[in-house]
């Protein structure tokens, strides 16, 4: 189990150095993600290098039994790079160029960027491959993460390269992009720019193939630094962090390039929402890769600095978010960053060793983790405990959210609500595309708002009902195919059959103005009554019939009173349900409970109160309450960290308690709750 965060040794002066290794292995920490943004460090001119620093901080933590996740560098250029060759800079879609000064400042698709990067990866290839420290290679860092897309003129001359490639002719590209509408007619490549301000709304095929455009060239700059680091010689495993569920990077096609997948995770405490979407990000990260266990490369040991107020971890929650984690597939927790800078711009910015210093209430958490952990050696792997699959699509996600459409869609918070309501259940869940979606695995699949459906995709969940699996998707779904183009003959024109029904309007609901914390307007709800049962829908109230399908609840009010609503249509040896908007939360929970029966999906242990969460590791389960209420639980298991056998937990708020509980056993009812003191 890796513990332990990145570490930035040149902050400091050497004579702290031999502290740091001391407290290092006080709270437990084996490794540490080290040079993340030493670049002006290592090489503070074009034609200097300076590695002698470098060789006494790896040496020392060798010495110490502190592994190293050595970074390649390239996050951040020195200042003379950009002074030198300001075609590096990246520039936005105003074509205004971004400085140097803060972080990130490079076009990923700059052959300068890439010629100046792999030098400095190949010398830190050729000096430490070699190394005992090294375990691990941190290529660059958060891709993407600060200026999420580069309009440059670089990034033109790629898209034009990017499209070449993927189109083969420009007359291929017109008839994709649909360019006969307002006379954008490409008569070359080389007329074509990347999607940058223009009068009104841009062509939406361009701007999705400038997101794919925009994934690739990052995956291509990792790409690049993996094989200079392979050339070299090293062997080690290799990733770069990701940022949970990212908008501007398809994670989806970059797990397969890392070795291991990890992830930066950095949740607001004050988030009403919290607790549910750190799951869902830690089950993303699980999904990626399955099989294969991912690292929280970083999280915040107290408080962040870029919040408008910057809550910190109450007593517990360091502990108790990162064994979530653990829960969830992750072999290792780390922290940005070990010791709080005393200087620059995330000197607010917690860490394990924060700037009180040892007697700070986050250090006992640090020190309880560290031991914890320890405790947790060879856990089985996460792998097929997930008979639900949730259908959560990059591709989906830019097309979905694009302009110009009935009604604004937050496709990363409505899935979020229907997830909510598998977790708040101990259901365990899958976050795949439509692609990987697996009757073997699955038993239920879980589509909303699947807007854009690939072909592919469309095939596998036919296939998964058909093989008798139980499928909801709707609404917005199946409308567009893989270039944001309606097909032929309507809409859900590949999954109407299996539904059992079709779609004539999208029905979009009445917004109300926006207040002035409102990301987007409230909006009118639509009554839908199921068997007498009633609750509201939001976004859209969708014109559907019937084709075939049995009408389970319609809609009350507006325009479509009467009409179906949400329909369940058998086919092959599976069902296939259709949801003609977006249910609220009494109604996902209803629409959750009857998927699961018609699943016959179990949780991972029955009876828990709210806000205790159960997540299982083949016999292993954690359980953590996230109340504010002490509870107890009867259940037979072995607390796996003391090795007794036990018939029940005390769980305080924050507790967790972690079992080797075999798969057929089930715990009584909560024996007792009380608020905490």
């Amino acid at each position: 189990m890796l513990y332990g965060a990145d570490y930035n040794p040149e902050q400091w002066p050497e004579d702290i150095w031999p502290e740091d290794v001391e407290r290092m292995r006080e709270a437990g920490v084996n490794v540490v993600s080290l040079a993340i943004f030493s670049w002006s460090r290592i090489q503070p001119a074009e034609d200097r290098w300076d590695f002698d620093w470098l060789d006494r901080v790896i040496d020392l933590l060798h010495a110490g039994g502190i592994r190293v996740n050595l970074a390649t560098a390239t996050a951040s250029p020195p200042p003379w790079a950009s002074i030198r060759y300001p075609v590096i800079l990246p520039v936005d879609e105003d074509g205004t160029v971004f400085s140097q000064g803060s972080r990130q400042a490079y076009a990923p698709s700059s052959p300068v960027y890439r010629r100046l990067a792999s030098e400095l990866v190949r010398r830190i290839a050729e000096r430490y491959v070699d190394h005992p420290a090294v375990v691990m290679w941190h290529i660059n860092n958060e891709y993407g993460c600060h200026l999420h897309a580069d309009y440059s003129d670089a990034a033109r001359d790629a898209f034009r390269g990017w499209l070449t490639e993927r189109y083969g002719s420009i007359e291929a590209l017109n008839a994709a992009w649909g360019t006969d509408f307002w006379s954008q007619r490409y008569g070359g490549f080389d007329e074509i720019l990347p999607p940058r301000k223009a009068p009104y709304s841009r062509n939406p095929s361009a701007v999705l193939d400038f997101r794919r455009f925009t994934s690739d060239m990052l995956i291509e700059c990792y790409v690049m630094e993996r094989d200079v680091l392979r050339a070299a010689g090293a062997t080690q495993p290799m990733t770069t962090n990701f940022m949970g569920p990212f908008k501007p990077a398809d994670y989806s096609r970059w797990a397969e390039l890392v070795d291991v997948v990890a992830d930066d995770c950095y949740p607001d405490p004050s988030s009403p929402d919290r607790v549910r979407d750190i799951a869902f990000q830690r089950d993303l990260m699980r999904s990626l890769k399955p099989g294969v266990p991912w690292i929280l490369m970083e999280q915040a040991a107290g408080a962040v600095n870029w919040r408008p107020a910057n809550a910190s971890k109450p007593e517990g929650r360091l502990v108790a978010e990162s064994l979530q984690a653990v829960a969830r597939g992750a072999d290792g927790v780390m922290f940005f960053q070990w010791r709080q800078s005393a200087g620059g711009a995330e000197k607010f910015h917690s860490a394990m060793l924060p700037q009180a210093g040892t007697s700070a209430r986050s250090w006992h958490d640090v020190v309880c983790l560290g031991a914890r952990l320890g405790a947790l050696e060879a856990l089985p792997a996460a792998d097929r405990e997930a008979r639900v699959a949730l259908v959560f699509d990059w591709e989906n996600w830019w097309a979905v959210e694009g302009s110009d459409h009935p009604v604004v869609i937050e496709y990363l918070a409505e899935v979020r609500e229907w997830y909510g309501a598998l977790h708040g259940r101990a259901v365990q869940v899958d976050i795949v595309p439509p692609e990987r979606v697996d009757r073997e695995r699955h038993d239920l699949v879980v589509a909303p708002f699947l807007y854009l459906l690939r072909d592919e995709g469309a095939a596998r969940l036919a296939s998964f009902v058909g093989a008798g699996g139980v499928l909801l998707t709707g609404p917005f779904s199946d409308v567009v195919d893989a270039d944001d183009r309606f097909r032929r003959g309507g809409f859900l024109t590949q999954l109407g059959p299996v539904l059992g029904v079709g779609l004539d309007d999208f029905g979009a609901l009445a917004a109300h103005p926006g207040g002035p914390v409102m990301p987007v307007p409230a909006r009118d709800a639509i009554g839908v009554d199921w068997a007498g049962a009633a609750f509201r829908g939001s976004l859209l109230a969708e014109d559907l019939r019937t084709e075939g399908a049995e009408v389970l609840a319609r809609f009350t009010d507006g325009i479509p009173v009467g009409q179906p609503a949400l329909t369940r249509n058998a086919h092959g040896a599976g069902e296939a349900w259709y949801v003609g908007t977006q249910p609220d939360r009494a109604g996902i929970a209803r629409i959750v409970d009857a998927l699961l029966d018609r699943a016959g999906v179990e949780p991972v242990l029955p009876g828990l109160p709210e806000g205790v969460e159960a997540a299982r590791r083949g016999d292993v389960v954690f359980l953590i309450n996230h109340s504010a209420a002490a509870v107890q639980l009867a259940v037979d298991a072995i607390d796996l960290e003391s090795g007794a056998a036990v018939t029940g937990v005390d769980l305080a708020p924050e507790g967790v308690a972690v079992l080797r509980v075999p798969a057929s056993a089930r715990p009584a009812a909560p024996l007792s709750s009380a608020v905490s003191a």
